[in-house]
Protein backbone atom coordinates (compact mmCIF):
# COMPACT_ATOMS: atom_id res chain seq x y z
CA UNK A 1 0.00 0.00 0.00
CA UNK A 2 1.36 3.39 -1.02
CA UNK A 3 2.31 5.79 1.73
CA UNK A 4 -0.04 8.83 1.60
CA UNK A 5 2.53 11.16 3.09
CA UNK A 6 5.53 11.40 5.34
CA UNK A 7 7.14 14.20 7.27
CA UNK A 8 10.84 14.95 7.30
CA UNK A 9 12.92 17.32 9.37
CA UNK A 10 15.09 19.73 7.40
CA UNK A 11 17.25 22.04 9.50
CA UNK A 12 14.58 22.49 12.14
CA UNK A 13 11.63 22.68 9.72
CA UNK A 14 9.04 19.97 9.26
CA UNK A 15 8.38 19.38 5.56
CA UNK A 16 5.46 17.22 4.48
CA UNK A 17 6.07 14.96 1.47
CA UNK A 18 2.81 13.84 -0.09
CA UNK A 19 2.66 10.58 -2.07
CA UNK A 20 6.39 9.91 -1.56
CA UNK A 21 6.16 6.62 -3.49
CA UNK A 22 4.90 8.32 -6.64
CA UNK A 23 7.22 7.38 -9.49
CA UNK A 24 8.78 10.44 -11.12
CA UNK A 25 11.28 8.73 -13.45
CA UNK A 26 9.77 5.41 -14.62
CA UNK A 27 12.83 4.39 -16.64
CA UNK A 28 14.97 4.48 -13.48
CA UNK A 29 12.23 3.77 -10.94
CA UNK A 30 12.99 7.00 -9.04
CA UNK A 31 10.20 8.27 -6.81
CA UNK A 32 9.34 11.65 -5.37
CA UNK A 33 11.08 10.53 -2.17
CA UNK A 34 14.24 9.86 -4.20
CA UNK A 35 14.05 13.36 -5.70
CA UNK A 36 13.71 14.99 -2.28
CA UNK A 37 16.56 12.89 -0.86
CA UNK A 38 18.74 13.84 -3.81
CA UNK A 39 18.30 17.57 -3.18
CA UNK A 40 19.03 17.09 0.52
CA UNK A 41 22.20 15.14 -0.32
CA UNK A 42 23.56 18.14 -2.27
CA UNK A 43 21.98 20.62 0.10
CA UNK A 44 24.87 23.02 0.54
CA UNK A 45 25.38 23.18 -3.22
CA UNK A 46 21.79 23.69 -4.33
CA UNK A 47 21.14 26.25 -1.59
CA UNK A 48 24.30 28.15 -2.51
CA UNK A 49 23.09 28.29 -6.13
CA UNK A 50 19.65 29.63 -5.12
CA UNK A 51 20.30 31.63 -1.98
CA UNK A 52 18.57 35.02 -1.94
CA UNK A 53 17.74 34.71 -5.64
CA UNK A 54 14.22 35.03 -7.09
CA UNK A 55 13.60 31.56 -8.46
CA UNK A 56 11.15 30.19 -11.02
CA UNK A 57 10.07 26.63 -10.28
CA UNK A 58 9.84 24.14 -13.14
CA UNK A 59 7.25 21.72 -11.84
CA UNK A 60 6.59 18.19 -13.10
CA UNK A 61 3.89 17.01 -10.68
CA UNK A 62 3.09 13.93 -12.76
CA UNK A 63 6.72 12.96 -13.19
CA UNK A 64 8.69 12.54 -16.40
CA UNK A 65 6.69 9.97 -18.32
CA UNK A 66 6.70 9.18 -22.03
CA UNK A 67 4.92 11.92 -23.95
CA UNK A 68 4.95 14.40 -21.06
CA UNK A 69 5.45 17.97 -22.23
CA UNK A 70 6.00 21.38 -20.74
CA UNK A 71 3.35 24.06 -21.02
CA UNK A 72 4.29 27.11 -23.08
CA UNK A 73 2.94 30.61 -23.54
CA UNK A 74 1.14 29.42 -26.65
CA UNK A 75 -0.15 26.14 -25.22
CA UNK A 76 -0.84 25.75 -21.50
CA UNK A 77 -2.15 22.21 -21.75
CA UNK A 78 1.16 20.60 -20.88
CA UNK A 79 1.87 18.15 -18.07
CA UNK A 80 4.46 20.45 -16.48
CA UNK A 81 4.74 24.20 -16.07
CA UNK A 82 6.83 27.12 -14.84
CA UNK A 83 5.71 28.65 -11.53
CA UNK A 84 6.74 32.30 -11.51
CA UNK A 85 4.67 33.34 -8.50
CA UNK A 86 4.76 31.76 -5.09
CA UNK A 87 2.10 29.04 -4.94
CA UNK A 88 -0.93 29.60 -2.73
CA UNK A 89 -0.72 27.83 0.60
CA UNK A 90 3.07 28.05 0.84
CA UNK A 91 4.42 27.91 4.42
CA UNK A 92 5.07 31.30 5.95
CA UNK A 93 8.78 30.50 6.19
CA UNK A 94 9.13 30.20 2.41
CA UNK A 95 10.44 33.65 1.53
CA UNK A 96 9.84 35.65 -1.65
CA UNK A 97 11.43 38.36 -3.77
CA UNK A 98 9.67 40.97 -5.90
CA UNK A 99 10.71 40.89 -9.54
CA UNK A 100 9.65 42.99 -12.52
CA UNK A 101 8.88 41.41 -15.88
CA UNK A 102 9.80 43.11 -19.19
CA UNK A 103 6.14 44.16 -19.48
CA UNK A 104 6.47 46.16 -16.27
CA UNK A 105 4.24 43.81 -14.28
CA UNK A 106 5.45 42.52 -10.92
CA UNK A 107 5.48 39.15 -9.21
CA UNK A 108 6.60 37.71 -5.89
CA UNK A 109 8.75 34.69 -6.66
CA UNK A 110 10.05 32.04 -4.31
CA UNK A 111 13.41 33.17 -2.91
CA UNK A 112 15.14 30.26 -1.14
CA UNK A 113 16.97 31.14 2.04
CA UNK A 114 17.02 27.69 3.66
CA UNK A 115 17.18 24.09 2.52
CA UNK A 116 13.66 23.34 3.74
CA UNK A 117 12.33 25.59 0.96
CA UNK A 118 14.09 23.42 -1.60
CA UNK A 119 12.55 20.26 -0.12
CA UNK A 120 9.12 21.94 -0.02
CA UNK A 121 9.45 22.89 -3.70
CA UNK A 122 10.56 19.35 -4.60
CA UNK A 123 7.39 18.04 -2.97
CA UNK A 124 5.45 20.20 -5.44
CA UNK A 125 7.16 18.42 -8.31
CA UNK A 126 9.95 20.92 -8.84
CA UNK A 127 12.82 19.22 -10.65
CA UNK A 128 14.58 22.25 -12.11
CA UNK A 129 15.18 25.52 -10.29
CA UNK A 130 15.63 28.66 -12.41
CA UNK A 131 17.19 31.42 -10.30
CA UNK A 132 17.53 34.95 -11.62
CA UNK A 133 21.10 36.33 -11.94
CA UNK A 134 20.33 38.85 -9.18
CA UNK A 135 20.03 38.96 -5.41
CA UNK A 136 16.80 39.86 -3.68
CA UNK A 137 18.15 43.14 -2.29
CA UNK A 138 18.75 44.49 -5.82
CA UNK A 139 16.65 42.63 -8.35
CA UNK A 140 17.36 45.08 -11.19
CA UNK A 141 21.14 44.69 -11.36
CA UNK A 142 22.64 41.29 -12.24
CA UNK A 143 25.58 40.01 -10.21
CA UNK A 144 26.45 37.28 -12.71
CA UNK A 145 27.03 36.95 -16.43
CA UNK A 146 25.71 33.53 -17.41
CA UNK A 147 27.28 32.22 -20.61
CA UNK A 148 25.29 29.47 -22.31
CA UNK A 149 27.34 27.40 -24.77
CA UNK A 150 24.45 25.85 -26.70
CA UNK A 151 25.39 23.20 -29.30
CA UNK A 152 23.28 23.45 -32.45
CA UNK A 153 22.18 20.52 -34.65
CA UNK A 154 25.26 18.77 -35.93
CA UNK A 155 27.22 19.54 -32.77
CA UNK A 156 27.20 18.16 -29.24
CA UNK A 157 28.80 18.49 -25.81
CA UNK A 158 32.25 17.74 -27.22
CA UNK A 159 32.03 20.89 -29.35
CA UNK A 160 31.06 23.00 -26.36
CA UNK A 161 33.99 21.45 -24.49
CA UNK A 162 36.31 22.60 -27.31
CA UNK A 163 35.04 26.16 -26.92
CA UNK A 164 35.52 26.15 -23.14
CA UNK A 165 39.33 26.65 -22.92
CA UNK A 166 39.18 29.47 -25.48
CA UNK A 167 36.42 31.11 -23.46
CA UNK A 168 38.44 30.78 -20.27
CA UNK A 169 41.50 32.31 -21.93
CA UNK A 170 39.40 35.23 -23.14
CA UNK A 171 37.95 35.78 -19.67
CA UNK A 172 41.43 35.72 -18.16
CA UNK A 173 42.56 38.37 -20.66
CA UNK A 174 39.72 40.48 -19.25
CA UNK A 175 40.91 39.83 -15.69
CA UNK A 176 37.93 37.56 -15.05
CA UNK A 177 37.38 33.96 -14.07
CA UNK A 178 34.44 31.73 -14.85
CA UNK A 179 32.82 28.75 -13.12
CA UNK A 180 31.63 26.05 -15.55
CA UNK A 181 28.91 23.45 -15.22
CA UNK A 182 27.08 21.01 -17.44
CA UNK A 183 23.64 22.16 -18.46
CA UNK A 184 22.25 18.71 -17.78
CA UNK A 185 21.75 18.44 -21.54
CA UNK A 186 24.25 18.81 -24.37
CA UNK A 187 25.63 22.21 -23.42
CA UNK A 188 27.85 24.01 -20.96
CA UNK A 189 27.12 26.99 -18.75
CA UNK A 190 29.80 29.33 -17.42
CA UNK A 191 29.03 31.78 -14.61
CA UNK A 192 31.08 34.95 -14.24
CA UNK A 193 30.42 36.94 -11.03
CA UNK A 194 30.24 40.69 -11.64
CA UNK A 195 29.78 43.86 -9.64
CA UNK A 196 26.02 44.56 -9.45
CA UNK A 197 26.28 48.07 -10.89
CA UNK A 198 24.85 47.52 -14.37
CA UNK A 199 21.36 47.00 -15.78
CA UNK A 200 20.15 43.92 -17.62
CA UNK A 201 20.46 45.86 -20.90
CA UNK A 202 24.11 46.68 -20.19
CA UNK A 203 25.03 43.19 -19.04
CA UNK A 204 23.37 41.70 -22.12
CA UNK A 205 25.40 44.11 -24.29
CA UNK A 206 28.54 42.96 -22.50
CA UNK A 207 27.71 39.32 -23.21
CA UNK A 208 27.08 40.09 -26.89
CA UNK A 209 30.51 41.73 -27.08
CA UNK A 210 32.10 38.71 -25.40
CA UNK A 211 30.29 36.36 -27.78
CA UNK A 212 31.36 38.35 -30.84
CA UNK A 213 34.99 38.29 -29.77
CA UNK A 214 34.83 34.54 -29.20
CA UNK A 215 33.19 34.15 -32.62
CA UNK A 216 36.08 36.08 -34.23
CA UNK A 217 38.59 33.75 -32.61
CA UNK A 218 36.67 30.55 -33.40
CA UNK A 219 34.69 31.40 -36.56
CA UNK A 220 34.20 27.77 -37.55
CA UNK A 221 32.96 26.73 -34.13
CA UNK A 222 31.10 29.65 -32.49
CA UNK A 223 28.14 31.82 -33.52
CA UNK A 224 26.08 34.60 -31.98
CA UNK A 225 23.49 34.54 -34.79
CA UNK A 226 20.01 34.69 -33.29
CA UNK A 227 18.30 33.15 -36.30
CA UNK A 228 18.64 29.38 -36.46
CA UNK A 229 18.90 29.40 -40.25
CA UNK A 230 22.15 31.37 -39.94
CA UNK A 231 23.84 29.41 -37.14
CA UNK A 232 24.98 26.28 -38.91
CA UNK A 233 26.64 23.39 -37.06
CA UNK A 234 28.23 25.57 -34.41
CA UNK A 235 27.99 26.37 -30.71
CA UNK A 236 25.58 29.25 -30.14
CA UNK A 237 26.41 31.83 -27.46
CA UNK A 238 22.86 32.45 -26.24
CA UNK A 239 23.23 36.11 -25.31
CA UNK A 240 19.50 36.46 -24.59
CA UNK A 241 19.97 34.40 -21.45
CA UNK A 242 20.97 37.74 -19.94
CA UNK A 243 17.73 39.47 -20.92
CA UNK A 244 15.43 40.25 -18.00
CA UNK A 245 13.25 37.28 -16.99
CA UNK A 246 15.47 34.77 -18.78
CA UNK A 247 17.01 32.16 -16.52
CA UNK A 248 19.27 29.11 -16.67
CA UNK A 249 18.78 25.86 -14.77
CA UNK A 250 20.70 26.09 -11.51
CA UNK A 251 23.63 23.96 -10.53
CA UNK A 252 22.40 20.64 -9.06
CA UNK A 253 18.97 20.95 -10.70
CA UNK A 254 17.48 17.77 -12.12
CA UNK A 255 16.61 17.92 -15.80
CA UNK A 256 13.29 16.40 -16.93
CA UNK A 257 14.74 13.59 -19.02
CA UNK A 258 14.19 9.84 -18.63
CA UNK A 259 17.55 9.10 -16.97
CA UNK A 260 17.31 12.00 -14.47
CA UNK A 261 20.52 13.87 -15.37
CA UNK A 262 21.57 16.86 -13.28
CA UNK A 263 23.42 20.10 -13.93
CA UNK A 264 26.90 19.43 -12.56
CA UNK A 265 29.41 22.08 -11.44
CA UNK A 266 32.86 21.30 -12.81
CA UNK A 267 36.43 22.46 -12.68
CA UNK A 268 37.91 23.68 -15.96
CA UNK A 269 40.29 20.72 -16.03
CA UNK A 270 37.42 18.23 -15.94
CA UNK A 271 35.53 19.47 -18.97
CA UNK A 272 37.49 17.54 -21.61
CA UNK A 273 37.10 14.24 -19.76
CA UNK A 274 33.42 14.15 -18.78
CA UNK A 275 30.06 13.67 -20.49
CA UNK A 276 26.67 15.05 -19.37
CA UNK A 277 25.36 11.55 -18.68
CA UNK A 278 28.06 11.05 -16.04
CA UNK A 279 25.97 13.09 -13.59
CA UNK A 280 22.56 12.05 -12.35
CA UNK A 281 20.58 11.75 -9.11
CA UNK A 282 22.57 8.63 -8.17
CA UNK A 283 26.11 9.65 -9.10
CA UNK A 284 25.99 13.30 -8.02
CA UNK A 285 25.51 12.69 -4.26
CA UNK A 286 28.60 10.47 -4.21
CA UNK A 287 30.58 13.05 -6.16
CA UNK A 288 29.38 15.85 -3.89
CA UNK A 289 30.44 13.91 -0.80
CA UNK A 290 33.84 13.26 -2.37
CA UNK A 291 34.79 16.60 -3.99
CA UNK A 292 32.34 19.10 -2.52
CA UNK A 293 31.02 22.02 -4.53
CA UNK A 294 33.35 23.33 -7.28
CA UNK A 295 31.30 26.55 -7.25
CA UNK A 296 31.76 27.12 -3.52
CA UNK A 297 33.89 30.23 -3.96
CA UNK A 298 32.03 31.74 -6.92
CA UNK A 299 30.33 34.29 -4.68
CA UNK A 300 33.67 35.50 -3.29
CA UNK A 301 34.45 37.37 -6.52
CA UNK A 302 32.97 40.27 -8.49
CA UNK A 303 34.44 41.61 -11.72
CA UNK A 304 33.93 44.79 -13.73
CA UNK A 305 32.35 44.67 -17.21
CA UNK A 306 33.70 48.07 -18.26
CA UNK A 307 36.07 46.56 -20.85
CA UNK A 308 33.28 44.50 -22.38
CA UNK A 309 31.09 47.60 -22.65
CA UNK A 310 34.00 49.37 -24.36
CA UNK A 311 34.21 46.44 -26.78
CA UNK A 312 30.48 46.81 -27.44
CA UNK A 313 30.95 50.49 -28.31
CA UNK A 314 33.94 49.60 -30.52
CA UNK A 315 31.95 46.96 -32.39
CA UNK A 316 29.23 49.45 -33.20
CA UNK A 317 31.57 52.34 -34.03
CA UNK A 318 34.20 50.47 -36.05
CA UNK A 319 32.29 47.50 -37.41
CA UNK A 320 28.66 48.60 -37.56
CA UNK A 321 27.66 45.85 -35.16
CA UNK A 322 24.82 47.14 -33.03
CA UNK A 323 22.26 45.35 -30.91
CA UNK A 324 20.85 41.90 -31.69
CA UNK A 325 17.22 40.71 -31.54
CA UNK A 326 15.51 40.09 -28.22
CA UNK A 327 13.26 37.05 -27.63
CA UNK A 328 9.97 37.18 -29.59
CA UNK A 329 7.77 37.74 -26.52
CA UNK A 330 9.85 40.74 -25.41
CA UNK A 331 8.65 44.33 -25.92
CA UNK A 332 10.45 46.13 -28.72
CA UNK A 333 13.67 47.60 -27.30
CA UNK A 334 15.46 50.84 -28.27
CA UNK A 335 18.12 50.24 -30.93
CA UNK A 336 17.01 46.68 -31.55
CA UNK A 337 17.06 45.47 -35.19
CA UNK A 338 13.96 44.07 -36.84
CA UNK A 339 12.79 40.74 -35.48
CA UNK A 340 12.31 39.29 -38.93
CA UNK A 341 13.79 36.00 -40.02
CA UNK A 342 16.46 36.86 -42.64
CA UNK A 343 15.00 34.62 -45.35
CA UNK A 344 11.57 36.15 -44.81
CA UNK A 345 13.01 39.67 -44.86
CA UNK A 346 14.69 38.98 -48.20
CA UNK A 347 11.40 37.77 -49.66
CA UNK A 348 9.65 40.90 -48.37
Amino acid sequence: MATPYEEIEVAGRTVRISNPDKVYFPERGFTKRDVVRYFLSVGDGILRALYERPTTLERWPGGVFEGAKLSTRGDNRGDAFYQKRIPKGAPEWVETARITFPSGRHADEVCPTELAAVAWAANLGTLTFHPWPVRRKDADHPDQIRIDLDPQPGTDFAHAARVAPELRALLQELGMEGWPKTSGGRGLHVYVPIEPHWTFVEVRRALIALGRELERRLPDLVTVSWWKEERGAKVFIDYNQMARDRTIASAYSIRPKPLAPVSAPLTWDEIADVAPEDFDVVTMPERFARVGDPHANLGDHAYSIETLLEWSERDERDHGLGDLPYPPDYPKMPGEPMRVQPSRARKT
